[in-house]
This record gives structure tokens, C-alpha cells and sequence, in this order.
């Protein structure tokens, strides 16, 4: 539950401060192009966390094996919408140097994998076939 209010308090307040300080700049392509990829992403990456639900941990930990809902197709829906949204979001910002929270995506690869890791060493076989019927 902490975790879950934590999660909403990022989008309560850090996301409005966002939107109100780039807000001005005029309307181009890029903008309009940057605000649908990142609306319906950062919904997604709320919608993938309270899937997730107790079985979120910022450390690998293999509590639950999740395989409903956006598990069902993806198995880190959170990295892949976290991805998506952040890059939505520098189009839509039309700042440059946002590019280097880029940095973060090999991070997020090599977590993905060290979390397939714990996962298969923790479900093994029943990992292993929800892997086959699932992207990243």
C-alpha cells in the first residue's frame, strides 16, 4: 500500500508541475505528436503498477508471478510505458537535453533481466512458459 501512495503522489504533483511549466511554448507536430504518446503511456504505467500490486519491489523479488491484465502480453509493461512516456514526454517538452534520461534505458534492460533471473529461479518451469507467450 506505501508503495502504491508513493506511486500517486508522483502523479498528483510531480506531473501537474510538468505540464504547467511547459505548457506555453506553440503547438507544433512534435508537441502534439510528443502529448499522445505520453497520455496514454503514463496511463498505462498506472494501470501496469496497480496490476502489479504487492508484488511491486524496487529490488528484484519474487514474491508473485503477475500474468493477468497487461502481464498477460508483456511481461515489464512498467519499463516499456515508463520508456515510451518519458520519450512522449521530450517531444512534447521540446527540451533537448531531457535526452539524457535516456541513460536510464540500459539500466532498466539490465533490471528486466536480472528480475527473469530471480523470477525463474524462484517459478522455474511456470516462469519459463509464461516467458514463451510474452514480450520483454
Amino acid at each position: 500500500m506505501k508503495l502504491n501512495i508513493v506511486t500517486l503522489a508522483l502523479i498528483v504533483f510531480v506531473m501537474p508541475y510538468a505540464v504547467l511549466h511547459f505548457w506555453g511554448p506553440p503547438w507544433t507536430a512534435p508537441r502534439i505528436a510528443g502529448l499522445a504518446i505520453a497520455i496514454p503511456s503514463f496511463l498505462l504505467l498506472a494501470l501496469a503498477r496497480l496490476q502489479l500490486g504487492r508484488a511491486f519491489s524496487v529490488q528484484a523479488k519474487a514474491t508473485t508471478l503477475v500474468t493477468t491484465g497487461l502481464y498477460s502480453r508483456i511481461r515489464n509493461p512498467i519499463y516499456i510505458f515508463g520508456g515510451l512516456g518519458i520519450a512522449g514526454f521530450m517531444l512534447w517538452a521540446n527540451q533537448p537535453w531531457l535526452l539524457i534520461i535516456f541513460v536510464l534505458v540500459p539500466i532498466q534492460v539490465w533490471r528486466s533481466r536480472v528480475e527473469a533471473r530471480v523470477l525463474e529461479e524462484k517459478f522455474g518451469a511456470e516462469y519459463l512458459e509464461y516467458k514463451k507467450k510474452t514480450w520483454f
